[in-house]
């Protein structure tokens, strides 16, 4: 629970009762998605001081919608079922779900992205499939969307062939890019100022450029496919700067597209939307896990986001394991983790909590 700005507790409560329908899952690692936790830790999430309009999609000043105590964080949960009451969730499934971080929850399937794991995968690895996963996989799909006329029948139609750039290599951007990889890109080059994040790409089989403002030329010089026609096919736009927007819309070929999977707190102000957005008639979509792309809902969702992300992590779940996940702790010392993450005092890539 987070009772105030910078402040995190461990609470106890109640176990549940089981209904009908529903599995009691015991936890054995939830995510830290550091990004989205750290803005309702910080402060800065805009739930936090504005109301929002769910029926009509608006912020406007007035009541927060989501004000202090926050009592729920976190969404990158894998564990096992202990009790059951549901058809097909036997005692002893291993499960991937999205409920915060707890030792435990009682899920209804019916209602909530309950998401059996196959026995040979690390349940490590668990904490990907019920939502960080489909969040990177719906980007691609995005993508694909954008490259193709009707359905989308692989995430392939968006990469494969194609020359991909992610900005910000963080857990949302390595994995995209490792999709991106997964379904046949030509080459992947992704963008970070931590050298650590830059390794990781490498090791995952990326290209990797420091950010600074030569990017774009960079990129475009390395990426030529005729005259007046320079850089990428696709970008994946990762991480919360605008800064870094700015360098995706600058290092894209001419009428390309943008995809955005990430979170901003504050303006844009570096994103001139005057240059290349205009002179190159770039498009930006932005890519969330609420929905997928406009007339393929019939084709793609959540579950299936999920499987795209169970068969990432079969092909390259050693290579995810090696070099992603980066810390694992006990969940006891989540506040402080949190305290330290804000403060600067430590530095993680992903992040998980033992229970």
């Amino acid at each position: 629970m987070l009772p105030e700005p910078g402040r995190a507790e461990l609470v106890t409560g109640p176990d549940a009762p089981l209904a009908d329908g529903q599995v009691r899952i015991a936890t054995a690692y939830t995510g830290l998605s550091a990004g989205t936790e750290l803005s309702w830790f910080k402060g800065t999430n805009p739930f936090l001081g504005r109301s929002f309009d769910r029926e009509l999609g608006l912020f406007a000043d007035g009541e927060p919608t989501s004000p202090y105590p926050v009592t729920r964080v976190g969404y990158m949960e894998s564990g096992q079922v202990v009790e059951s009451r549901a058809a097909g969730l036997a005692v002893g499934t291993p499960v991937a779900a999205a409920y915060g971080h707890a030792t435990g929850h009682v899920a209804d399937p019916a209602t909530e992205h309950v998401v059996p794991l196959p026995d040979d995968l690390d349940p490590i690895l668990g904490v990907y499939v019920a939502h960080m996963g489909p969040i990177c996989a719906n980007g691609v799909l995005h993508a694909a969307a954008d490259a193709v006329s009707g359905d989308v029948r692989s995430l392939a139609d968006g990469v494969a062939g194609r020359r991909v750039l992610v900005t910000g290599a963080g857990v949302v951007g390595l994995l995209t890019g490792l999709l991106a990889l997964h379904h046949g890109a030509a080459e992947v080059v992704a963008v970070d100022a931590t050298e650590a994040r830059r390794a990781v790409a490498e090791a995952l089989g990326m290209v990797a450029l420091a950010d600074s403002p030569h990017v774009p030329r960079l990129v475009k010089q390395r990426w030529r496919h005729g005259p007046g026609d320079h850089g990428a096919d696709v970008a994946f736009q990762c991480r919360g700067h605008d800064s870094s927007l700015a360098t995706a819309m600058a290092a894209v070929r001419p009428q390309s597209t943008v995809v955005d999977l990430a979170f901003y707190q504050g303006g844009a102000g570096a994103v001139r939307l005057g240059e290349e957005f205009h002179h190159n008639g770039l498009s930006l979509r932005c890519a969330q896990i609420s929905r997928v792309p406009r007339g393929q809902a019939h084709l793609w969702d959540r579950a299936r986001l999920s499987a795209e992300t169970v068969a990432l992590l079969r092909a390259h779940g050693d290579a995810v394991r090696k070099h992603l996940v980066s810390d694992v702790v006990p969940l006891s010392e989540a506040p402080e983790l949190l305290a330290d993450l804000t403060a600067r005092r430590r530095h993680v890539l992903q992040a998980v909590f033992s229970t």
